[in-house]
This record gives C-alpha cells, structure tokens and sequence, in this order.
C-alpha cells in the first residue's frame, strides 16, 4: 500500500515551484516596470529638449523663412525621434514580456 507521502511530496514540490516562478515573475515585473518607466522619462525629457532648442532657434531667426525651416526640420526630425522611441518602448515591452510570462528553464 502506498504511503500518503508517497503523494503529498510531490504536491508539495509543485507548490513550492509554483512559489517561487511566481516571486520570480512578481521581480521581473517590478523590475521591467521600472526600466519601462525609465526609458520613457528619458524620451520625454529628449523630446522636450529637442522642443525647447528648436523653439529657441526660430526666436532667434533673422526672417519667416528660417523660422518655417527650424519648424520642418524640428518636425521631420521629432517624426523620425517619435518612430525610434516606439519601436525602442515595444521592444522593451516584448522582452518584459517574454521574462513575465515564460518562467526560465531550470
């Protein structure tokens, strides 16, 4: 006849795996959440330097044309910023993801 340990071990190992993917899951969640913020704030705080130097320069502009030059440039190339902020804020997300949901094999 089998002995009740003979089934409560095991139960009682899948519970503790399960513990501890889940701590696991719970700090690459804090952590990800983190850098997430993180990178953003430092986009934002790019775009609202790149805003400010622009602004700066079509107050300093000598005619309208320059100023209608400062602003294309600023908007082509906050355009071109925009694309690389999303891609780099999915590709974050990607990753933050795939260590959030697929614990690592031990």
């Amino acid at each position: 006849m089998a002995d009740l340990k003979d089934f409560t071990e095991p139960a009682r190992k899948a519970a503790e795996t399960m513990r501890e993917t889940a701590r696991e899951s719970a700090e690459k969640f804090v952590d990800g959440g983190s850098t997430l913020g993180l990178k953003m704030l430092d986009q934002a705080e790019t775009n609202t330097r790149q805003a400010f130097a622009a602004m700066r320069a079509a107050a300093e502009a000598k005619d309208l044309s320059e100023v209608m030059k400062i602003q294309g440039d600023f908007i082509r190339e906050q355009g071109g910023r925009s694309m690389t902020q999303a891609r780099e804020i999915g590709e974050l997300i990607l990753q933050f993801g795939r260590e959030v949901v697929v614990p690592p094999k031990k």
